[in-house]
């Protein structure tokens, strides 16, 4: 028995640092929106064990792969002693701010589930998300969705209406961030570091008008704050993005990932072409309608 499964990235609207916590993790609220460009999952029952491969060379195909960690964890978890194979064909870039690896887990935890008969619940699939990556739990729903904790509490929103109609814009300049790096360099940047709580529902509120000034003013990313000192080419995307035309923009994530929104996915590809015309066409560029 085989399944095929879609494994979807994200953006974050807004991520707000809010400070260190006692256990080294970092307290946030996040609003994050998912975006329907996807890697792809195929799952068999086969064999013994777990054997997994992917069409990335440069990926690891053992326990370093969040993909092999989540159905280690499912098996586990379900007490299934059956082999499985699993195939994960990439297109989300890497090191990207966007959570591909986190949605490729979620995936392997949902599609494992469908595959042997649903023997996890919801929460028992929650606990087990929580424990594979900070982002993993947002991905086992489809909707935007506010994160709160250090991400692993997930509250499911409504569609907002200030997105119906518009396309992501995104952009990955070639070189990845570290998730860790970024946290580790906050420190530097106290406001950042310690944000003012409240600003992710704000957003929402925003969101659920048509008034683009208000939400452009409660869109923000705290990790902003070392990517854009360190990698200052970001923010010169930014502005030109700007001007020509985005509603808003901003980096997701801890990066390397810029997006804009546009109204239509007709005026973001239009720009995709000026930008690459620009800036030459050694970026990962990606229009995806939301």
């Amino acid at each position: 028995m085989s399944l095929q499964k879609p494994s979807p990235c994200k953006v974050n609207l807004i991520l707000n640092i809010l400070g260190r916590r006692a256990d080294g993790y970092h307290e946030l609220e996040t609003i994050m929106q998912p975006v329907r460009l996807c890697d792809e999952l195929a799952l068999t029952r086969a064999g013994a064990g777990i054997e997994l491969t992917c069409n990335d060379p440069g990926l690891p195909v053992d326990g370093r792969n969040l993909v092999h960690r989540a159905a280690t964890a499912f098996l586990q978890a379900a007490g299934i002693h059956d082999g499985v194979k699993i195939h994960l064909e990439k297109k989300i870039p890497q090191a990207a701010g966007l959570g591909g690896g986190s949605g490729n887990a979620a995936t392997t935890l949902l599609g494992l589930n469908e595959l042997f008969g649903l023997p996890l619940g919801a929460d028992r699939l929650g606990e087990l998300a929580a424990g594979l990556g900070s982002d993993v739990n947002f991905f086992l729903q489809d909707q935007p969705a506010l994160a709160t904790g250090r991400g692993e509490v997930v509250r499911s929103l409504a569609v907002f209406p200030a997105l119906a109609g518009t396309a992501f814009f995104l952009i990955h300049p070639g070189f990845g961030i570290s998730t860790p790096w970024a946290y580790q360099n906050l420190a530097r940047f106290p406001e950042a570091l310690q944000g003012r709580p409240g600003r992710a529902a704000q957003l929402a509120a925003a969101l659920h008008t048509k008034d683009w000034p208000a939400v452009r003013a409660e869109m923000y990313n705290s990790l902003e704050a070392p990517a854009l000192e360190k990698y200052p080419v970001l923010e010169v995307f930014q502005k030109f993005l700007r001007e020509y035309g985005a509603l808003a923009t901003l980096m997701s994530g801890s990066g390397s990932t810029t997006f804009a929104i546009f109204e239509t996915a007709a005026a973001a590809e239009n720009v995709r072409e000026q930008f690459l015309a620009f800036f030459g066409r050694n970026c990962w560029t990606a229009v995806v309608p939301v």
